[in-house]
């Protein structure tokens, strides 16, 4: 098949979609597909990556974010697609990106990709201080009929996991089809812990060997609620001694530096690409600490849990459904205090018994390339459908 992913959120210094559609492009290959990226782009042109080829169409920055770029010129990807041909078309955004999939006329499966939990991460981060989550979801009314009125014109809506199908399901959303999401788990499996490092680490955010040794992966986004990470880790670090870690990059970066100093032993250590550094770092960590509610898959909770290492989340999204008690501890997500509790929790917890479960649930960690099967395969059904349709159409 020839899978084309129109990818508003596909970037070159972008976080977890970036990194996702990758390894579309890596194992879509060895798969036998062939992958085109269509991403909006500061000018136009087109390369080979990872096997297959991204088309960077040139567009507007995104207003908050100018890592970022915005379809906004719908005949532009019109045009494109129909000049690729693709027997798929995803859309892999709820804005202009997937409206502009939705209104090309090409008759090929169509399919939605929820990178995104719009009402979560607009909504509950702004309101959850006032409203409880069921109400703030209530109060979005419109926006479930903005994306009830965008899912109906695709064949299918591709989701990461079971409690997400289960809520779109609940607003409406028609044909939701849960392909659990992975990692490219390799990396994160081979890492282990490095006691120099892990010296070397404590150290370099200023903090005794006997200390404690977090880390948070995130890009640095509202969404992500690292200001509710960095203070219960101040708050925390009163009973004993801490360090945090905190890797990733984005247009908070100057407020999250600005916080970080106010807090002992945060260190900013900024963006990474190389794949086992940020492993070994998780692997010689005694925690990951993260704060967004809004995750659709919770990518970094399961390095961390590839890594070998526990996780304290929020209790919404798809990090609290990578972390039942035996793998970590949740949290109200948003509430300070709250994760405060889970920390001191955590730490009271036996740790070799902690980290002897966790080991053994390394090699249960789902890969990219179990996920990508069965979403090829999940396409190449509707293909199929779609080419009986039309074959019985011809001869009715």
């Amino acid at each position: 098949m020839k899978v084309v992913d129109v990818a508003e959120f596909y970037a070159e210094a972008g976080g977890g979609v970036r990194t996702y559609i990758d390894h579309k492009l890596r194992v879509g290959s060895r798969l036998g597909h062939e992958v085109v990226v269509l991403a909006p782009g500061p000018a136009d042109r087109e390369e080979a990556r990872l096997g297959g080829r991204v088309v960077w169409i040139e567009d507007r920055p995104m207003p908050f974010d100018p890592r970022y770029h915005l379809f906004t010129r719908a005949k532009r990807v019109h045009a494109a697609l129909t000049r690729e041909a693709p027997d798929v078309v995803e859309g892999s955004s709820p804005y202009g990106g997937g409206w502009f999939v939705r209104s090309w006329q090409g008759r090929v499966v169509k399919s939605l990709v929820f990178h995104q939990d719009p009402v979560a991460v607009f909504g509950h981060v702004a309101l959850d201080r006032f409203f409880s989550r069921p109400r703030i979801d209530g109060l979005c009314g419109p926006v479930w009929s903005y994306l009830r009125r965008l899912a109906a014109g695709y064949d299918t809506t591709v989701v990461a996991g079971d409690w997400l199908a289960t809520r779109l399901g609940r607003f409406g959303v028609p044909r939701v089809a849960a392909v659990r999401f992975g990692i490219d788990a390799g990396p994160f499996l081979h890492a282990s812990r490095d006691e120099g490092k892990r010296q070397a680490l404590l150290a370099k955010a200023g903090v005794p060997a006997e200390g404690t040794l977090l880390v948070a992966v995130s890009r640095h986004h509202p969404e992500k609620r690292l200001p509710v990470v960095l203070e219960a880790v101040r708050r925390f670090g009163r009973e004993r001694p801490l360090a945090l870690l905190l890797f990733g990059d984005g247009p908070q970066r100057r407020r999250i530096e600005r916080l970080a100093r106010q807090v002992p032993g945060a260190v900013v250590m900024g963006n990474t690409r190389d794949r086992a550094e940020l492993a070994s770092a998780l692997a010689c960590a005694d925690a990951l600490v993260h704060g967004s509610g809004a995750e659709t898959y919770g990518l970094v909770v399961s390095e961390a849990l590839a890594a070998g290492i526990p996780a304290v989340v929020p209790d919404a999204g798809g990090a609290a459904e990578l972390v039942p008690a035996d793998h970590g501890e949740q949290y109200r997500a948003g509430d300070v205090a709250s994760c405060v509790e889970a920390l001191r929790r955590l730490l009271a917890r036996d740790q070799v018994e902690l980290r002897s479960r966790l080991h053994s649930a390394r090699s249960t960690v789902r890969t990219l390339e179990a996920h990508f099967a069965d979403l090829f395969s999940h396409y190449e059904a509707l293909h199929r459908a779609r080419l009986s349709g039309s074959r019985e159409n011809k001869h009715s």
